[in-house]
């Protein structure tokens, strides 16, 4: 769920709120058969995910509109090879429909997002568990076995002005350690349980091999975004690494490009 425009403005939105079968997509509705849906997630391109809450499971539903940015037939390959290793909410089904053109639909995993009101009330403590949690996901997700990259030469595909993409691949860093990144590590897709530990990750689409900073990059630039500038350097302690500010500024340069 990218979660920023131009690097620094919100474009996505955290909700919980009570919606009505007829104002979601036929397929939300038909999968909840009579179950309450929330909607929790909408962002500034269309897509919208709801939360089904059934008597004894949680099941989630994205919908997301033809985009380039939108591939959950791909987000669905990453999530169960993902889920060999780590704890990601299990693939039910994938498909499309004439409303919602592509959905996903997850079993719930425990723990709320990372800016859920109760976790934005305790930044250092989100910060902590973000940070935690992406040093296990990179720990636990086998490099030599991951088919995907988030490489430069990958995402230089995605910049649209020709000269930004040369500069960006030109200037590019030595790299510091090829880890399987989550490839959005943004606050929101990290999941916090009630004693503030970290509980799993969701939002996989972009997961792919890459060095560490192009996810340490953009972990600590959304806690900008979502908190406060001085909580960065509390994600990086938990993550268990010094702060390295060329790596930063130019993987934060390759995702506002992008």
């Amino acid at each position: 769920m990218t979660s920023v425009a131009n690097g620094d403005e919100p474009i996505s939105e955290f909700r919980d709120e009570r919606v009505a079968p007829e104002r979601v997509p036929p397929i939300v509705a038909e999968l909840a058969a009579g179950a309450p849906i929330v909607l929790v997630w909408t962002n500034e391109l269309g897509g919208r995910t709801y939360r089904i809450d059934l008597p004894d499971s949680t099941e989630f539903v994205k919908c997301c509109p033809d985009h380039p940015e939108f591939d959950l037939e791909l987000e669905a390959a990453k999530l169960r090879w993902a889920g060999r290793y780590v704890t990601v909410p299990p693939v039910l089904g994938h498909g499309r429909d004439s409303v919602s053109s592509t959905w996903l639909h997850t079993r719930g995993i425990p723990g709320r997002t990372a800016i859920a009101p109760e976790w934005k009330a305790l930044p250092e403590v989100a910060a902590h568990a973000i940070g935690t949690g992406l040093r296990t996901l990179h720990d636990r997700l086998p490099v030599e076995h991951c088919p995907w990259s988030w490489e430069v030469d990958v995402r230089g595909e995605l910049i649209k002005d020709p000269q930004d993409r040369a500069a960006l691949i030109a200037e590019r860093p030595d790299t510091d350690l090829l880890v399987v990144c989550h490839g959005d590590a943004c606050s929101p897709n990290t999941l916090i349980g009630p004693d503030g530990r970290f509980t799993g990750h969701v939002d996989f689409g972009s997961l792919g091999v890459a060095d560490r900073w192009a996810d340490l990059a953009i972990a600590t630039y959304a806690i900008d975004w979502n908190f406060d500038p001085r909580y960065e350097d509390a994600l990086l302690e938990a993550y268990g690494i010094d702060r390295d500010q060329e790596r930063i500024d130019y993987y934060r340069r390759l995702w506002d490009a992008g």
